[in-house]
């Protein structure tokens, strides 16, 4: 197979669909790689050093959609992107279609088989090529937050972990997934006081089991994220309805209520956030204030530390890449339940139930045949 790794376009992304040693990996085993030149120019990765793991450097991308069966990538592909996508063509990325209409109208139109990273599932009911990014998003989301409180970015002054004689900041973490428990052990590292919110008993039961006394847990209602909400210097909001969109949590009203100074990290921004206040933002223009309260709203917050992020990403998608090579999707997805739990969009069709449900879009499970 021909596999295509365009450069991410993307506002402030230096992550890389595949690093050198994961194109080694596909031409030892007979594949052809073609590389948009200087893809992994941001994170270290020289032209050079595709060219010796045994791929093919292309002058531009429209060079590799031209040419490619397969594209790998890391974000959602954008507009002019998506415009050089066609039929019988695999694309295989992060998509997050449940708020985007635009994104999935294109997706539609191309014909394209589309296969989305955030929905592949393990044996365990995991979602083993989120985790890795979730993973950092979690961590990340509370270093973003500690500087949100900084004077000078509009927050209240306060230091997150406090010092001797002096009250530590309230984190409140909505949802204790991936993202919950990295963003909880950041957090509980710093000093600060931790709350996690979750409607899983045995999720809260991992997380005491893990951190003991340094966390409180809660189980999360209406009124105990309003208690909470309110009562918080920093928000963090880490719920996932896989390949849905996220439920708004956090209303308007509650927000208007926040302690002055206080900060919103909304890490499921990707499906469209978990607060009524929030929109997208990116690296360069990360923050707004709504009501006094400083909202972070980076959709795609691992890409300000893409070495890191994409060797984690290339460790958990290697695998599927090979698997899609050497069988074709069809046939790997026949023999692999859990891969064909990530195809979203096949034939103009959307065959992703959570993603049809979201846009009103007819739902079409793609039968093997």
């Amino acid at each position: 197979m021909l596999i295509g790794v365009p450069k991410e376009i993307k506002n402030n992304e230096y992550r890389v669909g595949m690093v050198p040693a994961s194109v080694h990996e596909l031409t030892s085993h007979g594949h052809q790689v073609l590389v948009e030149t200087q893809a992994g120019a941001g994170i270290g990765f020289a032209d050079d050093d595709y060219v010796a793991a045994g791929a093919t450097i292309a002058a531009t991308a429209a060079d590799v959609f031209a040419k490619a069966e397969m594209v790998v990538k890391v974000k959602e592909p954008q507009a002019v992107e998506r415009k050089q996508l066609r039929a019988g063509q695999v694309l295989f990325t992060y998509l997050h279609l449940a708020p985007d209409l635009a994104q999935t109208d294109d997706l539609l139109a191309s014909g394209a088989t589309c296969i989305a990273y955030e929905t592949v599932t393990s044996e365990r009911g995991g979602l083993p090529l989120l985790a890795p990014m979730s993973e950092v998003a979690g961590r990340m989301s509370i270093q973003a937050g500690a500087a949100c409180l900084e004077k000078s970015h509009g927050g209240c002054g306060m230091l997150l972990g406090g010092v001797p004689g002096v009250e530590s900041a309230k984190v409140v973490i909505i949802g204790g997934g991936v993202v919950g428990t990295n963003a909880a052990r950041m957090a509980i590292g710093l000093g600060a006081q931790v709350v996690v919110l979750d409607r899983s008993v045995d999720v809260l039961r991992r997380l005491i089991s893990e951190f003991g006394t340094q966390v409180r847990t809660v189980h999360s209602s209406k009124a105990a994220v309003e208690e909470h909400v309110l009562s918080a210097d920093l928000v963090i909001g880490g719920v996932l309805i896989p390949g849905a969109a996220a439920p708004k949590l956090v209303t308007a009203a509650m927000v208007r209520r926040m302690k002055p100074g206080s900060a919103i990290v909304d890490v499921a921004i990707d499906q469209g956030g978990c607060f009524e206040t929030s929109h997208a933002t990116t690296h360069q223009n990360p923050t707004y204030i709504v009501d006094d309260v400083v909202h972070y709203c980076v959709a795609n917050m691992p890409g300000a530390v893409a070495r890191t992020s994409t060797l984690a990403l290339n460790n958990a998608t290697l695998p599927h890449i090979l698997e899609l090579a050497e069988l074709g999707w069809e046939e790997a997805m026949r023999r692999d339940v859990h891969l064909a739990h990530g195809l979203n969009i096949h034939a103009g069709q959307v065959t992703c139930k959570e993603v049809a449900e979201a846009l009103g879009k007819d739902f079409v499970p793609y039968v093997a045949t």
